[in-house]
């Protein structure tokens, strides 16, 4: 599991990173993005080897999206609002509910 967590948390890096790549045009930070994005699917690569593909992948883009979403809330001044915030609670409680079940 703790591949697949990193994996999602390199996801977050790289979907946040698209914001300042200008289309892939400012050298560091497309590298950077780059970069998470190839780790993050080496590092599901590796979750795969023990967990269910549909499992690992709604985790993986679950981890990514709810971690976007609050870091565009509490760093980038994004919109908040209680039903934003318990719809990414929701998320969260679903990967939760589904890595929990997969039986492993």
């Amino acid at each position: 599991m703790s591949w697949l967590f990193l994996a999602g948390l390199l996801e977050v890096v790289w979907a946040v990173g698209l914001k300042y790549t200008a289309g892939f045009t400012r050298l560091f930070p497309s590298c950077i993005t780059l970069l998470a994005m190839i780790a993050s699917i080496l590092l599901l690569n590796k979750a795969l080897e023990t967990l269910p593909l549909g499992t690992a992948y709604a985790v993986w883009v679950g981890i990514g999206a709810s971690g976007a979403a609050l870091v565009g809330i509490f760093f980038l001044q994004e919109s908040v609002s209680v039903a934003r915030l318990a719809f990414i609670g929701l998320l969260i409680f679903s990967i939760m509910g589904l890595k929990l079940t997969s039986g492993h």
